[in-house]
């Protein structure tokens, strides 16, 4: 197999990131599932609350589900061989100002991520050292 790029290589490289967006969707999952079971269901905001998280649990395991298998895909097109391409469209302008759109997205993810690990850093140490987060 040749080193030379090929649209399904870089579709395969681009997996990871469906792959990571993924695992931290379905992680976010498992964190509303427990935070249920903190829940006292005799309250009726707690059963509205536990409604919810229950209700978006399901969807974020979903999500999770649906990137995963998108990873699946991308990464086995790995060895597609490359087809012939209408030179007039790769250089159509709009081509360069979709792929300028998704980089645009991928900093201003990198700064949204980057923004919340450290609250997100202090809420887990408060959990791990006093347990009493919620006061």
């Amino acid at each position: 197999m040749s080193d030379e790029p090929t649209c399904g290589k870089g579709l395969a490289a681009t997996a990871s990131l469906h792959r990571s967006i993924g695992a931290l969707v379905g992680a976010l999952a498992g964190v509303l599932e427990r935070h249920m079971t903190a829940l006292d269901l005799e309250d009726a905001n707690s059963l509205r609350e536990h409604s919810l998280y229950g209700a978006l649990a399901r969807e974020h395991r979903a999500a999770a589900a649906a990137l995963e298998a998108i990873a699946a895909g991308m990464s086995g097109a790995h060895d597609l061989p490359m087809g012939s391409h209408d030179a007039a469209a790769m250089a159509d302008p709009r081509t360069a100002d979709a792929f300028e759109r998704f980089v645009e997205l991928e900093e201003e993810l990198l700064r949204l991520l980057g923004g919340r690990l450290d609250d997100d850093r202090t809420m887990l140490a408060v959990m791990r050292d006093a347990g009493d987060w919620a006061s």
